[in-house]
């Protein structure tokens, strides 16, 4: 079984995601390959809180441009992660 530190990479912090934590709905950077259980386990472990629900997005790599070079941004996994009513998690 993999730690909880192998899975969660970090919360993502937006104005979008802090107006969604006060509906008890988190957003974090996970590994790729994680799978939604893993995901409610490892937030469950890391926090001591009940998870209820595990949403999972690809966000896709978007093109970027800083002077005359061009680039493209990380593609990455995303899970949006609803708690129990009554749990919290501080970051």
């Amino acid at each position: 079984m993999k730690n909880y530190t192998d899975i969660i990479i970090a919360p993502v912090i937006t104005e979008k995601s802090a107006a969604f934590a006060d509906k008890n709905v988190y957003t974090f950077k996970v590994v790729k390959d994680a799978s939604k259980i893993e995901i409610k386990k490892a937030i469950e472990e890391a926090f001591g809180v009940k998870v209820k629900n595990v949403n999972t997005l690809i966000t896709k790599a978007k093109d970027r441009r800083v002077g005359k070079y061009t680039g493209k941004t990380k593609t990455y996994k995303k899970a949006i992660v609803t708690l129990a009513d009554g749990e919290k998690i501080e970051l």
